[in-house]
């Protein structure tokens, strides 16, 4: 490493994993001397044309000088960054500072040339995109705002680098050379084609592990049994269409296969490329097959292995070792201590994991943190009929163990625009990135319902996760997942209820449901149950014991034709009796008189009826024969009977319907539909950050600059903090300190009369309960009367810090507060002042910016927003302006990072208008933001 004293220290920082765009990976770090040989090395094996565009003439070898030069850098004003992979460069990037004339300048000169070359084996892959994003970020933190480029009009292929990156930038033409010029401070349009890349290069790295070409299991054991060779013998039975081989050094030289599997001592030893290594061996070894695997170009690990993070903090270190040694060698690792991966798809056929049957075909992505619970609900998903058809099986399953790589954003990345997904389900126990997470979940739950169950909600997160710290308690996080379309759930079995429903039914587009059976006891739980989650039931329609196929067909088609109706719920007893109608029937009858009518969704409650959840997901081939008096002649032709079907299979497009054996799990399941509809809905017409005339940004920033001068991080004082709210348009009501009651009574002539009198001190703050607050106080006999009384109740006045403010019209207390999150970013709550927000958690919570949409959401969504609309004969409070100043204080935050927490308590909300009568302020450098810098994987 560098250690000249004209040299700054090497910025390790700058070190960094990123996806290319083929999924594979590449590590970014800055150049340094000891790299002479490898930047020989490297331009050795870049072609003669692609030098001439680098130095615009035939340049076949690098002197000595330029050597040095290209090598030796102060990391300020001269910067070098190299992609390795292999330990070896692939690419290299340089930026010179330089002053208007177009010499080398130091700063304040904020501008500087910026040249690539990338080896031609690795033109392509995204590499220079990558660079330019790091570099970018390097310039930014060194005080440059603006790139210069020099590129021959040929390189087509460097102008589009430079073009696509998004930035502002000027384009000109002299003496044959094209030259670019871009500001580097990110624009919309920057970050967009930023997330753009990261979104293909990790669907693409995820994509080649799930649908890889070849694989080898290493570790498969000798003797049956053992984690190894049952995850060879999985794949090999699930029928994968790839070439499969079996690994273990301690085979016999002599031994040329394993279970019918070609058997190799290593995976060097195998005759063609190997695309996915699903490793099974004790820890100790894993370093050494990593090496194998890496210097035999395979793409991707499964890391069965146990003995990491979750073992302690040897096991950490070991797992951190793990993840820097596998990209090196641009792989990625799902694990280690990873259950497996399945992929049903009938072009793959993949079950590399330990879970022993494949799980049926079907339209469902699920991913699982832990193995044990993965296993359960691939269980659970067979059990309940999910996917007879193909129709509500697993598309794809990834359970990442100890996610020390591929973590759950990852995936969604994939599923996003995987055709074979339309439903995604989730059991997290830690979410490592949540600003991302919450962004991607925004995108997925746009185009396909994503359905998540966060386990170790109330305590640390597993062993084996890395997480970022956050401050926010679950509640808060869970409401920021539902504001980013997450249908957040509690237990697996209500994911799976949940999940079965979206696969298989339509959204309903609106809260009314029909209620209908044959027990008029199970149609009132429905209805109660529609109740408790906010649905709009009609009266259940009871059909009686006595229903028959046809009666149920009838029914259903009518609920299904009524305009005033979204969803159907259909309640379903075992009759007793002769004629009495079979579960195999009242399935036809059902799925019939749902496939006339497709646009809405139908569930069935059952109670003691074994055959008729199966029934409902299996085929029509049980449909009445003619001359059957479950259906009349009157009734509506169901579809055609098909007997020629095995009772397994159902026709093409049949109309799969969910069944449930309690209510309470149906009509959850239900709500959580109609949530996620409407939030689709509001989706489509998000809202708008409004713009207000009176806020005067530039004057902010100057106080903000000005007040951090002093130190780190400051609470304001009360003054400050009116100037600084007053600056977005944010009035505070002031506080007059109060120390003697001559003092109270001046300031109460100051501010007018009425006023209140207020003791501060940190116990009796805003708790008017208990008796720390005296209202409308007309005059100063009643004033000075009032003080006396806190004097004598509470303590002298140094004890109780009094104040006086002038009276407030009178209105709803509610408390509105700002704070940014270092995992979560910045985040804008509201609730009512008192018991409501404290003891109860009546809070609400939105991610900051926050649009007139969501405000007015914000608002509403409380479950004592009634006292704000006129609750009990009351007067309705001024939500506009309320929604305003959350709007408000929104824009504060966003427009301020160094803004890190905003406290109004409490703001009266009267019927025109709204006072502020208390306010705090702190202020910090903000925490880095990773979502605004270039591309990176988790650092280890």
């Amino acid at each position: 490493m560098q250690t000249s004293p004209d040299r700054h220290e090497y910025p390790a920082h700058w070190e960094a994993d990123v996806v290319l765009r083929d999924g594979g990976t590449a590590r970014i770090r800055p150049i340094t001397v000891d790299d002479a040989d490898r930047l020989v090395s490297f331009y050795e094996q870049v072609s003669d044309e692609s030098k001439y565009y680098r130095f615009f003439a035939p340049y076949p070898r690098l002197s000595a000088k330029d050597v040095h030069r290209f090598t030796h850098h102060d990391f300020v004003d001269r910067v070098g960054l190299a992609a390795t992979v292999g330990g070896e460069f692939i690419a290299t990037v340089r930026y010179d500072r330089i002053g208007a004339d177009g010499t080398p300048a130091s700063a304040p000169a904020d501008e500087a040339e910026v040249a690539f070359l990338v080896q031609d084996a690795h033109q392509g892959r995204g590499v220079a995109s990558a660079l330019l994003e790091h570099i970018g970020a390097v310039a930014r933190e060194r005080g440059i705002r603006r790139f210069a480029a020099e590129v021959l009009p040929a390189n087509n292929k460097m102008i589009k680098v430079f073009t696509d990156a998004g930035y502002t930038q000027k384009r000109s033409f002299e003496d044959g050379v094209v030259r670019l010029e871009f500001d580097l401070e990110p624009t919309d349009r920057s970050l967009a084609v930023q997330y753009a890349r990261e979104h293909r290069a990790e669907a693409r790295s995820v994509q080649r592990l799930l649908a890889p070409g070849s694989v080898a299991v290493i570790g498969a054991g000798r003797t049956p049994g053992g984690v190894g060779r049952s995850v060879l013998g999985n794949i090999r039975d699930a029928g994968y269409s790839g070439r499969l081989y079996a690994v273990n050094k301690a085979l016999p030289e002599d031994q040329k296969e394993l279970d019918g599997v070609p058997a190799h001592r290593s995976v060097r030893d195998i005759d063609g490329p190997v695309d996915l290594a699903v490793v099974a061996v004790p820890a100790e070894h894993v370093t050494e097959v990593v090496t194998e695997c890496g210097e035999h170009g395979v793409q991707g690990l499964v890391v069965v292995s146990a003995g990491y993070a979750e073992s302690g903090p040897e096991g950490r270190e070991r797992q951190r070792a793990l993840v820097r040694h596998a990209r090196t060698y641009g792989m990625r690792i799902i694990g280690p201590n990873a259950f497996g991966i399945i992929n049903t798809s009938p072009r793959v056929r993949l079950n590399a994991s330990l879970a022993p049957e494949v799980p049926r075909p079907g339209r469902i992505g699920l991913f699982a943190q832990s193995g044990a619970i993965g296993i359960a609900l691939l269980s659970r998903l067979h059990r309940r009929g999910g996917g007879v058809t193909g129709v509500t099986g697993v598309s794809t399953f990834v359970s990442s163990g100890n996610r020390a790589d591929v973590s759950g954003n990852d995936v969604l990345q994939y599923w996003y625009e995987d055709p074979d997904t339309d439903v995604v389900l989730m059991y997290l126990e830690s979410i490592g990135n949540p600003r991302k997470f919450t962004r991607l979940a925004r995108r997925t739950a746009a185009a396909k319902p994503l359905v998540v169950v966060q386990g170790a909600r109330h305590g640390a997160a597993p062993q084996g996760h890395a997480v970022r710290a956050t401050r926010l308690p679950h509640a808060t996080v869970s409401a920021l997942l539902r504001q980013a379309g997450v249908i957040r759930v509690d237990t697996i079995t209500e994911l799976v209820d949940a999940g079965l429903l979206l696969a298989r039914q339509p959204l309903p587009a609106g809260p009314r449901v029909a209620i209908l059976g044959n027990s008029e006891s199970l149609g009132l739980l429905t209805y109660d149950a529609c109740l408790a989650e906010g649905l709009r039931p009609h009266p259940p329609q009871d059909l009686t014991t006595a229903a028959s196929a046809a009666d149920f067909h009838a029914a259903l088609s009518r609920a299904l034709a009524d305009d005033r109706c979204d969803a159907v719920v259909v309640t379903a007893i075992p009759a007793v009796g002769e004629g009495s109608v079979g579960d195999a029937a009242l399935a036809q009858a059902l799925r019939s008189a749902s496939a006339a009518a497709p646009g809405k969704p139908v569930l069935v409650v059952h109670v003691e009826l074994g055959g008729l959840a199966e029934a409902l997901s299996a085929a029509a081939s049980t449909a009445p024969q003619a001359g059957s008096d479950n259906l009349s002649q009157n009734a509506p032709s169901p579809a055609p009977p098909a007997e020629h079907l095995p009772a397994t299979e159902a026709p093409e497009g049949a109309h799969l319907i969910p069944a449930y054996p309690a209510a309470e799990r149906a009509v959850r399941a239900l709500g959580q539909a109609v949530a996620y509809a409407q939030w689709r809905r509001d989706a489509a017409e998000p809202g708008k950050v409004p713009e207000y005339e009176d806020i005067n940004e530039r004057g902010a920033a100057a106080l903000i600059d000005g007040l951090l001068a002093r130190g780190q991080g400051l609470t304001l004082g009360t003054d400050e903090t009116c100037d600084l709210l007053g600056h977005y348009g944010v009035q505070v009501h002031r506080a007059l300190p109060a120390p003697t009651p001559d003092a109270a009574a001046e300031a109460a002539r100051s501010l007018g009369y009425p006023v209140a009198l207020k003791a501060t001190a940190p116990h009796l703050r805003h708790r008017a309960d208990l008796g720390g607050v005296r209202l409308d106080l007309a005059d100063e006999e009643q004033l000075r009367r009032s003080y006396a009384e806190l004097t004598e109740l509470f303590g002298t006045p140094e004890e109780l810090r009094p104040v006086v403010q002038r009276m407030a019209p009178r209105g709803v207390d509610v408390v509105v507060r700002a704070v940014i999150d270092p995992a979560a970013g910045a985040v804008l709550s509201f609730g009512l002042a008192g018991a409501a927000s404290q003891l109860l958690g009546d809070t609400a919570h939105r991610l900051i910016p926050v649009t007139d949409r969501e405000a007015t959401s914000l608002v509403r969504s409380i479950r004592t927003a009634p006292l704000l609309f006129g609750w009990r004969g009351s007067a309705p409070a001024d939500t506009r302006a309320l929604e305003e100043l959350l709007l408000r204080v929104s824009r504060l935050v966003d427009d301020h990072p160094e803004v890190v927490a905003v406290t109004l308590e409490p703001v009266v909300v009267a019927s025109h208008g709204l006072s502020v009568l208390g306010a705090s302020v702190r202020l910090a450098h903000p925490p880095a933001r990773d979502d605004l810098g270039p591309r990176t994987l988790p650092a280890y």
